[in-house]
């Protein structure tokens, strides 16, 4: 028997369907979700994709989230297809209107693209969060509920506002380099059920004599 939640489960707590372990409902295949993440909201916990937004599949973008992240009611992700050009007088998209305005359509290169949009593994994201396109966030961090992300935050930090920014970091340096090495969150299940106690705990020597 596997320990702790299943894995497989859409909904692991019997009775609460608003939490989901989203990888188990998303269908599209350019959003990439780990084991044990989970979605909370008590409208529609399923209907993950509906905050990923404007994640056309001609654009190829692809959004990334790793295990263990909580994620909070009303997030969202802007993807790379939210992007006008911006060079030209006008930032209008007449193209796509067509009827001879396709003339208008911007070259290669003329919208802006910032990549994949990647979360880490134990990431917190709170609250009606926004992330921008191609935003990198680090393993362990946190943000703070209605933040809007506009550029990558360091793994084990904690940022909030609008745009957000650094609060502190949740552990020093060498504290951190530590904790992205041992990188619990690839050990198998049962490893994770044995300490879980070091997990949740900040005891830096103990987790790093996990049996």
């Amino acid at each position: 028997m596997i320990p702790g939640a299943d894995p497989t489960s859409k909904h692991p707590m019997s009775g609460f369907p608003q939490i989901c372990f989203i990888k188990n409902t998303v269908t599209n295949p350019n959003i990439q979700i780990g084991d044990y993440t989970y979605y909370d909201d008590p409208e529609d916990s399923e209907d993950f994709e509906r905050n990923v937004l404007y994640h056309f599949p001609f654009v190829g973008d692809k959004l990334i989230i790793g295990k263990f992240c909580a994620i909070a009611r009303g997030c969202q992700f802007i993807m790379n297809g939210a992007n006008h050009p911006n060079k030209g007088f006008s930032t209008y998209p007449f193209y796509i209107f067509g009827n001879g305005w396709e003339k208008a359509a911007p070259q290669p290169g003329d919208l802006p693209y910032k990549g994949d949009t990647v979360i880490g593994n134990d990431v917190w994201l709170g609250y009606e969060v926004t992330i921008m396109p191609g935003i990198e966030i680090g393993h362990g961090a946190i943000v703070a509920a209605k933040s809007v992300v506009t550029r990558d935050v360091p793994p084990y930090s904690i940022v909030g506002g609008n745009p957000a920014q650094l609060i502190r970091q949740r552990f020093d340096d060498s504290t951190v380099q530590t904790l992205l090495k041992i990188a619990w969150w690839d050990w198998d299940i049962n490893k994770i059920t044995r300490n879980l106690d070091k997990i949740v705990a900040a005891d830096l020597e103990a987790f790093q004599n996990s049996d």
